[in-house]
């Protein structure tokens, strides 16, 4: 039996252009700097992904991308908002480390008057996601658990930890997805990419979750974007789909390949500006 059809909350969200994105460098599994770039298409494909949401009805602010910094298309890594309070990102690897300063850089021109810098590494929304009440937070590859106790202080929302285990998930937005962020109990997740300690942590949190099958988690399935009813997420990830539709929501499929290049799709391209 299907749930009734949900409802779409409009969204703001921030995103990079990847005019100037390329893979010369390899900082987790899935970066082969001997596979080149199609630029055109990436740009093609993240243009779709940007057109998609404003089509939905959200807005869509744009981040000037930096010819020095070809992963700032990454944009849910320089930052996590909530309530309007940013908690600025630090960055594992210093191939990435300057996108932590454009980004605070854009939050403070654009009105934000409480832009934290933390002390400690994370890596904004690839290792916290937002629910109704918790920020659930990754660590094991690239955010510090440290920056878990920081966040909770910062935010005074509680912080729940998840061990990463697996290497090609190496960061929690491409393992788990929060499906409605009005509740505390709607998510998407792997369970493989988790220690079994996490997995039971998930599983008494969250026991209605959606669970993907490793073959839709491989293709970037769980890198994806909920405005409580529609679902954007790589096409790849077929058998994603049908569950979805069973749960009441509405899954669209996109091709963002050559940004996955890089490690990332729909999710890794998104930041949300709560």
């Amino acid at each position: 039996m299907r749930t009734s059809q949900r409802r779409a909350t409009p969204r703001r969200y921030l995103m990079c252009s990847p005019a100037h994105f390329k893979v010369t460098y390899s900082i987790n599994p899935w970066m082969d700097p001997t596979k080149p770039v199609d630029l055109p298409l990436a740009v093609a494909q993240w243009e779709d992904l940007r057109d998609r949401y404003r089509a939905l009805g959200h807005t869509v602010e744009e981040l000037t991308p930096d010819p020095a910094l070809p992963d700032m298309v990454f944009a849910a890594n320089g930052a996590v908002v909530v309530e309007g309070r940013v908690l600025g990102a630090r960055f594992a690897h210093p191939e990435r480390t300057a996108e932590a300063a454009a980004h605070a850089t854009w939050f403070r021109t654009h009105g934000y008057a409480d832009v934290y810098e933390p002390e400690h590494i994370n890596e904004g929304e690839g290792d916290f996601a937002v629910t109704a009440s918790w920020l659930l937070a990754g660590r094991g590859f690239r955010s510090s658990p440290l920056s878990h106790p920081e966040a909770q202080e910062f935010f005074g929302r509680p912080v729940i930890g998840l061990d990463l285990v697996n290497p090609r998930y190496y960061h929690l937005d491409t393992a788990l997805a929060v499906l409605d962020d009005s509740t505390d109990g709607d998510i998407m997740y792997y369970p493989g990419a988790f220690s079994t300690g996490s997995q039971a942590v998930l599983a008494r949190l969250f026991p209605d979750a959606l669970i993907a099958a490793e073959k839709d988690a491989a293709a970037f399935g769980l890198n994806a974007v909920s405005d409580g009813r529609h679902v954007l997420l790589p096409q790849e990830a077929v058998g994603l789909f049908e569950p979805l539709r069973e749960r009441g929501y509405e899954p669209i499929g996109l091709d963002l390949g050559e940004l996955l290049k890089g490690g990332g799709s729909v999710k890794c391209c998104t930041q949300e500006l709560r």
